[in-house]
């Protein structure tokens, strides 16, 4: 472990950057509901009271997510949670693409899906959820997450290249070249931070409580979105150097400036 981690594995001292807010569009893509509700959505609060718009794609409708319930009643009561949370931090655009829970597969068809929705929403910014084996704290990444992830980074590129899946172009979908980063949350190794502290962070603690039906199904082992938000964000407000803080790892794909060489 880096040693400028805690045992917890979030960013020790205040080493961390904050997340550059000069945007107006943001796209979380996600695998499935409530994935953003366990951090992110506290981050998305801030933003839509800064008046920033924030559209949210998921991959599936969390079907296989509850052990005593099946897929069919499942499905749309996750979807029905999903879409509770997101307005609850000022999300209104949740959209679905039904690929089944739990065997998300990387490809060319889910990277062009993910494109479709990059140009038509135009984002600047892009949050997804880490697509390494581990994620923060040394936890082994599930398997959907992992294709997701890495399919919302190679869209990011893909939807300002009007020669891959030019046949969006038929669907009048110019190419989109706007991205300028995309953020993991969840990740190892965070770069950077998002201050939440008070109603970002309440306003996030009830997303999460709106998945009540899906945490419930979880069991005893369940979190409990106000203690376990509350410690994960003051974690990571220790890195940032604030109360509470959301972090992520940035790929940059526009720089802020000429490049160091110029």
């Amino acid at each position: 472990m880096d040693p400028t981690q805690d045992k917890a594995g979030f960013g020790g001292g205040t080493g961390l950057s904050a997340l550059p807010e000069d945007w107006e569009r943001c796209l979380a893509v996600a695998a499935h509901p409530d994935d953003i509700e366990y951090g992110t959505a506290c981050a998305v609060a801030r933003w839509t009271a800064q008046g920033k718009r924030v559209s949210y794609l998921l991959v599936t409708r969390g079907e296989a997510g509850i052990d005593g319930v099946p897929p069919d009643r499942a499905a749309p009561l996750r979807e029905a949670e999903e879409r509770a949370g997101a307005r609850q931090v000022g999300v209104e655009t949740v959209e679905f693409l039904d690929h089944r829970d739990g065997v998300v597969e990387y490809g060319l068809g889910l990277r062009r899906e993910i494109v479709r929705a990059m140009r038509r929403h135009r984002p600047e910014i892009v949050v997804s959820g880490a697509f390494t084996v581990r994620m923060i704290g040394g936890m082994t990444n599930q398997a959907d997450h992992r294709a997701v992830g890495l399919a919302a980074l190679d869209a990011a590129r893909d939807a300002g290249n009007r020669w891959i899946f030019p046949e969006l172009a038929d669907e009048g979908l110019e190419p989109w070249n706007g991205i300028r980063m995309v953020c993991f949350a969840g990740a190892e190794q965070p770069t950077h931070g998002v201050d939440v502290t008070g109603e970002p962070l309440e306003r996030g603690i009830a997303s999460l409580e709106a998945h009540a039906e899906y945490t419930k199904g979880l069991g005893e082992g369940a979190f409990e979105p106000r203690p376990f938000l509350t410690w994960m964000s003051g974690m990571g407000g220790a890195a940032l150097g604030v109360e509470s803080a959301v972090l992520f790892d940035v790929h940059q794909l526009v720089p802020d400036g000429p490049p160091p060489w110029v």
